[in-house]
């Protein structure tokens, strides 16, 4: 059996978990998520401590133990914390705006380019240039931020694109630095 799925997953205050069949729902003081477990995977619920468990009969892999695991871990986290990714919008005349439901960028293309905002995330925008995704679900605050990401990644020349927060990009030389050979 997995190491990392017998590791329970603990309830914080305000977030109760309940099973009904394969359905799992996890609710909190930021909302509620729900969940399907496969068969073989059952749930149980001792002191404020969530155990995974995996039937020896299930013919499924080892790991969809630890799977299941972390993924009731993510539920239980968005629900009482939540989730965010910032990115931020590097080059000359770059901008972002919300329009209604639509996130709407500026970034040097020819035609406006607009995202639509899925229902379950939150977006802000601070200074124009900062982008803020928050939700309860991290799928889909990671997805979100992915697609936004993929409309103008940092190239590696000037760096110039979009990028998250905390990731670095290295740049390359060019021509001109290489130096004239003898």
């Amino acid at each position: 059996m997995s190491r990392y799925g017998k590791t329970p997953v603990s309830l914080p205050k305000g977030v109760e978990l309940k099973v009904t069949g394969q359905q799992l729902m996890v609710k909190g003081p930021k909302g509620s998520l729900t969940m399907e477990l496969q068969k073989g995977i059952s749930v149980r619920i001792e002191r404020e401590k969530v155990f995974i468990e995996q039937a020896d009969a299930a013919e499924l892999p080892k790991p969809i133990q630890g799977l299941h695991r972390s993924l009731i871990n993510n539920m239980v986290i968005g629900v009482s914390k939540g989730f965010e990714k910032r990115l931020g919008l590097v080059g000359v005349g770059y901008r972002a705006a919300l329009a209604g439901h639509h996130l709407d960028l500026q970034l040097g293309f020819s035609h406006p380019t607009k995202i639509e905002i899925p229902k379950s995330v939150q977006v802000a925008v601070d200074k124009s240039v900062t982008i803020v995704v928050t939700g309860i679900d991290k799928q889909a605050v990671g997805q979100f931020a992915a697609a936004v990401r993929a409309v103008r990644p940092p190239e590696s020349y000037k760096g110039k694109g979009i990028r998250y927060e905390e990731e670095f990009v290295r740049k390359k030389a060019g021509k001109a630095a290489k130096g004239k050979a003898a």
